[in-house]
C-alpha cells in the first residue's frame, strides 16, 4: 500500500537542492506537493518539471522567517487541496566562521532560518493536522545535530535545536493527538553549499570535503521511506551520510 498516495505535503525550500528533489520524489509516488520557497523563477522551473512529469504540485513564494506569509502558505494549500497532511521542514542555511571572527550577522541569519523558520512553518500547519487529528511533521536536521565540528558551533546549535523540538513534538503530538514527528539528519550533501562559503581558505576545505558527498536524491529517497511508513510506525531519526564520512 502506498500510504503517500494523494497526501498533501508542504516543503520548505523546496526551490533547489534537498527541497526540490523531495519534491519531484514525493509527487512520483502520488504525493500532492506544496512547494514553498523564496525564489519564484527557480520554484516555477520546479513546479514545471513536476507537473511534466505527471504529478501534481503547485508553488507559493513564501519567507519562513515571516509567520504571517507561512499562515498565509498554509491558508491557501488548506483552500486548493482540503487538508494538510505533512510538512517538510526544510529551509536552511549553513554558515561557517570561527568564534573569533564575530559572525554576529550570519548568527543571527541562521537563527532566523533554521530555528525560527521552523517553529513558524509548524505554527501554520499545527492547527489543520490537529483539527484532522492526524498530521505527520518531518524536520531536516543534519549529523550537525549530532556531531559538533569546528567553525559550526551556531549552525550545530542550531540543528540541535531541531533534534530537541522534534522529540518533544514526537512524545506530546504523536502520543497524545496522533500527529507523527521526526528527523531526517544528513552528512554531507552536495547541494552547492560549498560554493558559499565566502572565507578563501574555508572554500577549499569545502569543495574538498564535498568530494565525498551524496546526491539530494540520495536524502530525498530517505524522505520517501520515513514518510511512507503506515499510521502505526513513527521513524524518529534517519542517518543519512555518504559511506566515506568518517563523522
Amino acid at each position: 500500500m502506498n500510504h503517500l498516495q494523494n497526501k498533501v505535503v508542504v516543503i520548505t525550500g523546496a526551490s533547489s537542492g534537498i527541497g526540490a528533489a523531495t519534491a519531484r520524489a514525493l509527487a512520483a509516488q502520488g504525493a500532492r506537493v506544496v512547494a514553498v520557497a523564496r525564489d519564484e523563477a527557480e520554484l516555477d522551473a520546479l513546479v514545471a518539471t513536476v507537473r511534466r512529469d505527471g504529478g501534481e504540485i503547485m508553488g507559493r513564494v513564501a519567507d519562513v522567517t515571516v509567520p504571517e506569509q507561512m499562515t498565509a502558505m498554509a491558508q491557501s494549500a488548506k483552500d486548493s487541496y482540503g487538508s494538510i497532511d505533512i510538512l517538510v521542514n526544510n529551509a536552511g542555511l549553513m554558515l561557517f566562521s570561527n568564534w573569533t571572527d564575530l559572525a554576529v550577522d550570519d548568527w543571527d541569519k541562521m537563527i532566523n532560518v533554521n530555528i525560527k523558520g521552523y517553529l513558524n512553518a509548524i505554527a501554520a500547519v499545527l492547527p489543520y493536522m490537529r483539527e484532522q487529528k492526524s498530521g505527520h511533521i518531518l524536520n531536516m536536521d543534519s549529523i550537525a545535530g549530532h556531531h559538533v565540528t569546528p567553525s559550526a558551533g551556531v549552525y550545530c546549535a542550531t540543528k540541535f535545536f531541531v533534534q530537541a523540538i522534534t522529540e518533544s513534538l514526537r512524545k506530546e503530538l504523536s502520543v497524545q493527538l496522533g500527529i507523527r514527528a521526526g528527523t531526517i539528519s544528513p552528512g554531507v550533501v552536495n547541494t552547492g553549499w560549498a560554493d558559499k562559503v565566502s572565507d578563501p581558505e574555508g572554500r577549499k576545505i569545502a569543495h574538498e570535503l564535498n568530494k565525498i558527498a551524496i546526491a539530494p536524491e540520495d536524502v530525498a529517497q530517505a524522505v520517501v521511506y520515513a514518510l511512507k511508513q503506515p499510521a502505526t510506525v513513527n521513524i524518529n531519526d534517519l542517518i543519512i551520510t555518504p559511506a566515506r564520512q568518517d563523522w
